[in-house]
């Protein structure tokens, strides 16, 4: 059975793909501001989010804060640190796995994030309808 070849695009599928990238770049623009704004870098406001946001606890490891972030081990692990010297996280050695290091949110990260999450919801919010998932068929 021979592949099918791909379809071609056409001009609108262009134009709907940088549509696309335009808003999300928009946004990623205003997120960085934001962070700026509250005496942090865009990397480490992700950190935050991604310890606070970890699906079923109040933490998350060096090893899925990576994943997350789509970040090298080495370089979250250098990231922590940052974030631990600004007292925004605090690292534990996990009771249950010794060779895995636990990342929990400090009261001065979750004072933060709380800030920055409200601008950023605000902002997604007043982007409905102009940021749309280009429907491109393949």
């Amino acid at each position: 059975m021979k592949a099918q070849a791909p379809r071609t695009l056409a001009k609108t599928d262009f134009e709907q793909l940088s549509e696309f990238r335009y808003q999300m770049r928009r946004f990623e623009r205003f997120s960085e501001r934001a962070a700026q704004s509250e005496g942090i870098t865009p990397l480490q406001y992700l950190l935050l989010l991604h310890v606070k946001g970890y699906p079923g606890r109040e933490w998350a490891t060096i090893g899925e804060l990576a994943e997350r972030l789509q970040a090298q081990h080495h370089g979250v692990v250098a990231l922590v640190s940052r974030c631990e010297a600004l007292d925004l996280v605090k690292r534990k050695t996990s009771e249950t796995d010794r060779r895995q290091v636990e990342v929990h949110l400090q009261k001065a990260g979750e004072t933060v994030l709380t800030r920055l999450a409200a601008l950023h919801r605000a902002e997604l919010n007043s982007l409905r309808g102009a940021f749309n998932v280009p429907q491109i068929d393949f």
